[in-house]
């Protein structure tokens, strides 16, 4: 889960890059895998979420919110949960 402690406070503004997302309109299971998916399966769905996120104009946005809150599951800003695991980790 992520840690609500590091959301933005509950104001309009904080949230309004996600209005102009790339994902808007799109099926959630997209970017988030069911719990039994592995293999070939995941990497087919994430690559279909990637390519949405390679033409958003808000995927700085999203990495930096998923990055901020640590977000732990699906794809955001582009990057699965072990891609924004391993850019947290490289930053120290």
């Amino acid at each position: 889960m992520a840690s609500t402690s590091r959301l933005p406070d509950p104001i309009q503004e904080s949230y309004e890059w996600q209005h102009r997302g790339a994902c808007r309109g799109v099926d959630p299971e997209t970017f988030f895998s069911p719990e039994t998916e592995r293999g070939p399966r995941r990497r087919s769905r994430e690559a279909v979420a990637k390519a949405l996120c390679a033409r958003c104009p808000v995927v700085a946005e999203c990495l930096d919110h998923a990055l901020t809150v640590r977000e732990p599951f699906g794809v955001w800003g582009g990057l699965n949960q072990t891609e924004r695991e391993h850019l947290l980790r490289d930053a120290g």
